[in-house]
């Protein structure tokens, strides 16, 4: 029975990370920007398995052709593109032999990239971005699968930053972890083959790039990678509109990679190592995103809180607010020491003095039913929108055990602390829920009038509060 493309690929990072300690994350990724045609760059101290990784890389793709180079400051552009031709020479023509070098390559791997000096930078920047090569008076078109890059440092100056721009996969290369370190003490050097049926060809990668471009774009997720967008340039992380471009498309191959027709929102845990430009603000990002996925600002805790803490401060003023006492004709009533101040005034205006007299203010407000209905009214209506959002983080939740379920590229720590964010809001979003049904339970229960009117039953202005009018 035939592999699903899903399934080869899994193998594939299986294998290629077998071996490499603390890795597999690096395989991963720097295989999806193979398969989405765009180039990866390692960022970090040498013997760190780099070359290694890039060696390993190009075994996944059947009948690639593999190039090596180490640049420094003396790198001539023979060295990456090839010696001139003496025959061309000959019939006045400058042209390369490009044969076995650079410009005829499926893979390849460049330590040191940024060591090389402006003309080579210069001319691997349209190789990596058109896969074409000037060569001599016309243009040689190029094979190129994927750059692998290396370097220590990112350098600041104009050429370096227009060539950094050019690896949409930016992965910081650390050392072996302490807890890491015993197992690569205990790994055997030697080749890991990849198994015929799981390589790819020209073949899979054009039927992969034909699924990419089926696969739906949400308007859920343009609405993240929008806010994405806006976060990125308050943190001025610079990111142009063409790598915006990359990205979605990365995006959906990873998608279709992983036989799926629309792209999730927890596709966009793999955005940092394509934004920010080193490991800082990268994890960065990642706070923000593993924050932010499958919530909604607009019903955030915090904004629920003041409704609920709005809600409880009315009821707590309701139930200690005192009211006018009134007769059963409507009359105000007096305490008997005002009535006995009353007979005093009577004595009083004989004698020319005058007092007036004092009404009691000691009862407890009662409330008509008009004022009760309109209070628990508004209470349900924030119940509902509170009970509609935790449904949705509910179907977050199970849409994200089905991701992880079939995760191909996601970061399963990542995904993890994604996970443990969603449960934290559904469980704060239904103490919160369970504390407005309390208070909801206090209007009820509040003082009643003996009998209702107009008069002294007028339907409340509703409760002020910040959240929920506008989500």
């Amino acid at each position: 029975m035939a592999m699903t493309r899903f399934e080869r690929i899994n193998g594939l990072i299986d294998a290629l990370s077998a071996g490499l300690v603390e890795r597999r994350r690096h395989v991963q990724l720097a295989l999806l920007a193979a398969l989405a045609g765009e180039h990866t760059l390692l960022i970090g101290p040498p013997g760190t398995a780099k070359s290694e990784l890039s060696r390993r890389l190009h075994t996944a793709f059947r009948d690639a052709r593999y190039f090596e180079r180490l640049l420094t400051r003396f790198s001539v552009p023979e060295e990456l593109f090839g010696p001139l031709s003496i025959r061309a020479l000959e019939e006045d023509r400058y042209e390369r032999q490009t044969a076995g070098f650079l410009p005829e390559a499926s893979i390849a791997f460049i330590d040191e990239v940024f060591k090389a000096n402006s003309a080579i930078l210069n001319a691997l920047l349209t190789l990596l971005n058109e896969r074409e090569f000037d060569n001599g008076a016309g243009r040689q078109r190029c094979p190129l699968i994927s750059v692998i890059g290396a370097t220590n440092a990112v350098p600041e100056d104009e050429v370096g930053e227009a060539f950094f721009d050019r690896f949409l996969m930016r992965l910081p290369v650390a050392p072996v972890s302490a807890a890491g370190f015993e197992a690569l003490l205990k790994v055997s050097r030697g080749d890991t083959p990849i198994r015929p049926e799981l390589a790819l060809d020209d073949h899979d990668l054009a039927a992969l790039a034909e699924a990419a471009g089926r696969v739906d774009l949400p308007a859920s997720v343009t609405a993240l990678l929008a806010e994405l967008r806006r976060h990125c340039a308050e943190q001025q992380i610079i990111v142009s509109d063409r790598r915006w471009v990359k990205i979605v498309r990365l995006l959906r191959v990873a998608a279709a990679a992983a036989d799926r027709a629309s792209l999730s929102p927890w596709d966009l845990l793999l955005l940092p190592r394509c934004t920010a430009p080193d490991a800082e603000r990268q994890a960065a990002l990642f706070d923000w995103l593993t924050a932010r996925l499958g919530v909604r600002e607009a019903f955030s805790p915090a904004l629920l809180t003041r409704v609920v803490e709005a809600f409880e401060a009315q009821l707590d003023l309701e139930l200690k607010a005192n009211d006018l006492d009134y007769d059963d004709s409507g009359r105000l009533k007096f305490s008997a020491s005002a009535q006995a101040a009353d007979i005093a005034a009577s004595i009083g205006d004989a004698k020319g003095g005058s007092a007036a007299p004092r009404m009691t203010y000691t009862r407890q407000r009662r409330y008509g039913t008009r004022h009760v209905e309109a209070r628990v009214g508004q209470i349900d209506d924030a119940l509902a929108r509170i009970g509609g959002y935790a449904e949705e983080i509910a179907q977050s939740r199970r849409d994200l055990d089905v991701y992880r379920a079939g995760n191909l590229w996601g970061d399963e720590a990542l995904l993890a602390r994604v996970a443990a964010n969603l449960a934290g809001t559904a469980a704060a979003i239904g103490a919160l829920a369970d504390r407005l049904g309390s208070t909801r339970e206090g209007f009820l229960a509040l003082p009643r009038l003996d009998q209702d009117d107009a008069r002294n039953d007028a339907v409340p202005a509703p409760v002020a509060h910040e959240g929920l009018a506008a989500a």
